[in-house]
């Protein structure tokens, strides 16, 4: 993974995240993709920092959830993020790259097992529950109650680090009034790159344009 310097709207988001951070609810984003018939699939995430020294933001999912297999036909994702106390809104568009046990790059495999031990002992449990949006089975009630697995050790099988490869960003300040679009070029090599298991941090050129609210 090649690192070059920060893209513009990052200290941004880094100072809007910092703001709110006596708000939990702050750490909450929607993630948007798309289905296999064209619809949108909305959900709430958790942000789980950057990926090492990049732009690109990280969330964990299971490897079951319906995200994963929309992702893998359509890699294309947006985020969007609100922040209470000033008043901030963030529309960051790009793609995401799911990062499996499979995965051959190792560097992104220790990011997620370091993803893996941050988690809550609450969070790591639910990796080992039944498959995400199947039928409630009386003989699954005793999954729910298993022991958390260990922060030391190994990754569950279905935990996965989702990456977001952002290309474009659409931030409003509603105390300002002022709103701000940040454009990458090429965004297409970005989509390419999550379709294929790599992340790749050189090669975008930002630029900022002001619009109206």
């Amino acid at each position: 993974m090649s690192v070059k310097a920060a893209a513009p709207w990052k200290a941004l988001l880094q100072k809007s995240v910092a703001q709110n951070s006596s708000l939990p609810q702050a750490k909450y984003l929607q993630l948007a993709t798309v289905r296999p018939d064209g619809r949108p699939a909305n959900r709430t995430v958790v942000f789980r920092g950057f990926l090492d020294d990049t732009d690109h933001i990280t969330i964990v999912t299971d490897r079951r959830s319906g995200k994963v297999s929309e992702l893998a036909a359509n890699p294309h994702v947006e985020v969007c993020w609100y922040f209470p106390d000033s008043r901030e809104q963030y529309r960051l568009s790009g793609s995401m790259a799911i990062i499996s046990q499979d995965s051959s790059n190792q560097q992104l495999l220790k990011a997620r097992q370091e993803a893996w031990a941050r988690m809550s002992d609450a969070g790591r449990s639910q990796f080992l529950w039944p498959h995400p949006g199947q039928p409630r089975m009386p003989d699954d009630e005793a999954l729910f109650l298993q022991p958390a697995p260990e922060s030391a050790g190994s990754a569950a099988p279905d935990f996965c680090l989702g990456v977001v490869q952002v290309t474009e960003v659409d931030h409003v300040n509603l105390y300002t009034n002022q709103r701000r679009v940040f454009s990458s070029q090429p965004a297409a090599s970005a989509a390419a790159a999550a379709a294929n298991d790599d992340i790749e941090q050189a090669g975008l050129q930002w630029k900022a344009l002001n619009v109206n609210p």
